[in-house]
């Protein structure tokens, strides 16, 4: 992942100290209009940049830069808020304090790969930023769009590798790519949650390998939410109901 040595603006004390502040976690996507990213990618590469930034020693660490603002959103809700940037909107974001999480390159689908493919979808690169007031964006990240993260898969992505982590969504839901994004990344944290130290480490040392997929129905997803995993449920901000279970973490961990 990359990362920003800009420092953070200072954070005003006395909206931290009010427990009516509110706090949501940025995650911008790169959405160039020549070669947007799958939206699977999308989805796993969130989740890994969420990761990432709750490993980071900004966070863990008591005298972390991010330690406190991590906590107060922690505590409070863990919202996160997905927008979009390309060209010079996401050179203005990439300069401000964050990781960068990149994904991997689509296949095309058999028997139209190769050079002059019509529709290339390049690896999804998403940018994750400490917590911010939900009254209180950096004005590069407050001008960004929320509507327009929808964007598909060229072809059914194919089953998780054996032994790989898997954020599974709810197969009734229709969400948008920018919901589900947040989604995944509610159910990577909640997973980062429920394992211990040795765990994390090793996931975080092997560069958080994971799956995101759509349960395979009503019985797979009723064994899923059934109460040996961690089960995400939405505040209902945007686009389903309040109480919503929209995705649920499988760890080997958990087995």
């Amino acid at each position: 992942m990359n990362d920003s040595e800009s420092p953070l603006p200072p954070a005003d004390d006395d909206a931290a100290d009010d427990p009516a502040t509110e706090y949501a976690l940025p995650l911008v996507i790169r959405l160039e209009r020549s070669a947007p990213p799958t939206r699977t990618d999308a989805m796993e590469t969130a989740a890994r940049a969420v990761l990432g930034l709750l490993a980071d020693p900004r966070t863990t660490e008591e005298t972390g830069e991010w330690h406190k603002r991590v906590l107060l959103w922690e505590e409070r809700a863990i919202r996160k808020v997905v927008r979009r940037a390309r060209g010079a909107e996401w050179r203005r974001a990439s300069a401000l304090p964050g990781l960068t999480a990149t994904g991997s390159p689509a296949q095309p689908p058999p028997g139209t790969g190769g050079p002059g493919t019509p529709e290339e979808h390049a690896p999804a690169q998403v940018r994750v930023f400490p917590p911010v007031p939900v009254g209180a964006w950096p004005k590069d990240l407050a001008r960004l769009q929320v509507s327009g993260t929808d964007f598909e898969d060229p072809q059914p992505p194919p089953p998780p590798a054996t032994g790989t982590p898997v954020l599974w969504l709810n197969p009734t839901l229709e969400m948008t790519a920018g919901k589900a994004m947040a989604q995944a990344g509610h159910a990577a944290q909640l997973a980062w949650w429920a394992l211990d130290h040795r765990a994390r480490e090793e996931w975080a040392t092997t560069g958080f390998p994971l799956a995101v997929r759509s349960a395979h129905g009503a019985a797979q997803w009723a064994a899923l939410t059934g109460g040996r995993l961690p089960v995400v449920r939405d505040a209902g901000f945007t686009e389903v109901s309040p109480g919503s279970c929209t995705a649920a973490a499988e760890h080997p961990a958990f087995r």
